[in-house]
């Protein structure tokens, strides 16, 4: 694991009631900041103006995460993963957000 992705989990809220895709949309917003133009410093965006798409998706995300999903037993901080909440589609509920935010990622 990173230092970066060790500092990341250490500063998730205690609210957050998806740690992964926090931790996946944490890392994108980290990567896609401004430089001194406004422009995103990420070389996958060549040059976009801030905020870009990567970045407002992953604001999306880090809001997501924290919200509680209908049918999912809360839990206090740190007592393990999540339950899992199946989509229609027979995937994880967080999937689809996890998704768009890795094909905004790359």
């Amino acid at each position: 694991m990173s230092e970066a992705s060790t500092d990341r989990v250490a500063d998730r809220p205690a609210e957050v009631t998806d740690p992964l895709l926090w931790d996946l949309a944490a890392a994108v917003a980290d990567a896609h900041q401004p430089d001194a133009e406004r422009v995103c410093a990420s070389p996958s965006c060549a040059g976009a103006a801030w905020p870009c798409a990567a970045w407002n998706a992953a604001q999306t995300a880090l809001t997501t995460a924290r919200t509680p999903r209908p049918g999912m037993p809360s839990r206090p901080a740190g007592t393990g993963a999540p339950a899992t909440r199946l989509h229609a589609t027979g995937q994880p509920a967080a999937a689809d957000a996890t998704e768009r935010l890795a094909a905004t990622a790359a």
